[in-house]
């Protein structure tokens, strides 16, 4: 696979996770979930560690949990 390239979307994708997050702000989050949640909403071809590093990022700042669920 192709290392990720910022795209026109990518910040749609930074956006939607930020939503997402704030959406859930008081329940936990599976990170498969999230990862699905963000494909659906964007569209994007960003691989699912890509994803599941902007998503531990932004939940940390946020103060979200986000269960990590990977195996």
């Amino acid at each position: 696979m192709l290392p990720h390239v910022e795209t026109p979307n990518s910040a749609n994708v930074v956006a939607c996770c930020d939503k997402l997050l704030a959406e859930r702000r008081t329940a936990l989050l599976s990170m498969k979930e999230a990862i699905a949640l963000l494909r659906e909403r964007t569209g994007t071809d960003r691989s699912d560690a890509d994803l599941a590093g902007l998503i531990a990022k932004k939940a940390a700042l946020l103060g979200v949990a986000v269960i990590s669920d990977q195996r």
